[in-house]
């Protein structure tokens, strides 16, 4: 008996070619598990005639070739005589004087095509996709399971999560899909990719859930749900069921050297990707809840400077004068863990439940100040994507005539005066200790404070002179504290917290 082994490695033919070696070869199939849950097949039967593919044209601008240089339209130089001479010589004037072109060489717009994936959410014509698979798209299709090409129109677009709503006028009947729980999700639960990779529409694959709640940094609410099931180009705005036939994701991303799946996938989760749609439904925008603050990490030192075991939840380390915070009575410093009875364990949990809360209403804010718990209510205000934080104004007394110089942490200290504030292009609104030199070796260095950064408190007490420096620090070394919790502010007014070592 002779075995095929196909596409197999060189290096793995050796093996299993010295498996197979013996009088008799016993057959065995691969155990259920392997295979995948038998669910599949009726799951793709049951929704495939919901997924799309989505069409776009989008008219460009080409560049034609130049007297002052070359580009990718201008004539390659070949060698006299070559065979290709006239080839090419022909090709490029049919490209300037031709259809395509103009007589002075110039190339007119032309216009490309992209192909991505979608699905139907009613059986209206509404279709969610990703934002880049029609971003500045001319024209917009909508291609269904049979082939028939509809026009689409588009209804609205989140870019900070990739999301965007379209609609059609249907033909014929169509079949919609729900979304299901994706909070409910577990590591290694079956899901089910459809979608239209490399052009190649109605392509199912599955793999499981790698990972939950994956941030890799692609925006400010990033939560993916990491899969191995494969996806490729193409896949971008197509659907990531679980076996309910229930949509929990939406493929959006993939990490990959190659270009093809290496079995990392990203899709944004479901309950991110229904509360958006509702809102592009309803209002064409997305209107986010807005707290008005400027988070930071709680790092194991500035938990232990502010006396919270265990590290968690997110420093605020600016407010903004206007924002819904400051009102409210939240002040840099306070640590947030919990939010409209929702956990807070980091700075990114604080900034997807905020945005997911609606604008208006009013909640409850859990903090910790000073190593006690308190409770804040806020009325949220609404995001303005093209607003930055703004910084705390901290109020201190005025600044020392004569600044005395003090050494404490590593740090050259002294009180801000008038040439001090010209000499490094502080701002007036920036009160406290200016650092004019950093120890190389020091925490201080490490932490990457520099010349410039001003010390706005120490261990949340304003400071307005060198002096008040080092007396809190002495005070803390005899406390038994083993760091200690700095307000630093670049010149620019914005502040951040750092916690150095006193030992």
């Amino acid at each position: 008996m002779s075995i095929a082994i196909p596409a197999l490695s060189y290096r793995l033919r050796p093996l299993l070619t010295a498996l197979c070696l013996g009088t008799a070869v016993a057959t065995f199939s691969a155990p259920a598990f392997a295979r995948g849950p038998d669910g599949i097949a009726d799951v793709a039967e049951k929704v495939i005639d919901a997924v799309v593919n989505i069409s776009t044209t989008q008219t460009v601008e080409a560049k034609g070739s130049s007297n002052n240089g070359g580009d990718k339209g201008a004539m390659p130089q070949l060698p006299p005589g070559s065979p290709f001479e006239e080839f090419f010589d022909d090709f490029f004037k049919n490209r300037r004087g031709g259809p395509g072109g103009d007589k002075n060489g110039g190339m007119q717009p032309r216009k490309t095509n992209s192909l991505g994936s979608g699905f139907i959410i009613d059986t209206s014509g509404i279709v969610v996709t990703n934002n880049h698979v029609i971003a500045d798209a001319d024209e917009i299709n909508v291609i269904l399971n049979d082939g028939t090409k509809i026009k689409a129109e588009l209804v609205g677009v989140d870019k900070k999560t990739d999301l965007a709503v379209l609609k059609f006028k249907p033909v014929k009947p169509l079949i919609a899909v729900k979304f299901g729980d994706s909070e409910k999700l577990r590591l290694g639960e079956w899901v089910i990719a459809i979608g239209n990779p490399f052009s190649l529409g109605g392509t199912v694959t599955a793999g499981i859930v790698s990972a939950r709640n994956r941030d890799i940094n692609s925006g400010p609410y990033d939560s993916y749900i990491q899969t191995d099931a494969s996806i490729n180009r193409g896949n971008s705005g197509g659907p990531l069921f679980n076996l309910d036939g229930d949509v929990i994701g939406v493929n959006t991303l993939i990490i990959s050297p190659s270009g093809g799946s290496i079995g990392i996938g990203f899709a944004v989760p479901s309950k991110t990707v229904s509360a958006v749609v509702a809102q592009l439904r309803e209002f064409g925008e997305l209107r986010r809840g807005w707290l008005g603050v400027r988070i930071q990490q709680v790092t194991d030192e500035i938990a232990e400077s502010l006396n919270i075991k265990p590290a968690r939840g997110a420093l605020i380390a600016g407010v903004d004068d206007k924002g819904p915070a400051k009102p409210a009575g939240i002040e840099p410093g306070d640590v947030v863990i919990k939010f409209d009875g929702k956990e807070v364990k980091e700075p990114k949990d604080l900034s997807r439940i905020v945005a997911d809360t609606a604008v208006g209403k009013a909640v409850d804010v859990l903090l910790i100040r000073k190593g006690k718990e308190e409770t804040k209510q806020v009325t949220l205000g609404r995001l303005d994507d093209g607003d930055k934080a703004v910084q705390a104004s901290v109020k201190t007394t005025p600044e020392a005539e004569k600044p005395a110089t003090q050494k404490a942490l590593g740090l050259d200290l002294t009180g801000l005066s008038k040439d001090l504030r010209t000499r490094y292009k502080i701002k007036d609104s920036v009160k406290g200790v200016i650092v004019t030199g950093v120890d190389s070796g020091s925490d201080a260095a490490e932490k990457r404070l520099s010349a410039g950064d001003v010390i706005v408190e120490v261990a949340q007490e304003a400071v307005t002179n060198a002096g008040d420096v080092k007396k809190r620090v002495d005070q803390l070394k005899k406390d038994g504290k083993k760091s200690v919790l700095l307000l630093v502010s670049n010149a620019d007014g914005e502040l951040r917290f750092v916690a150095l070592s006193v030992q």
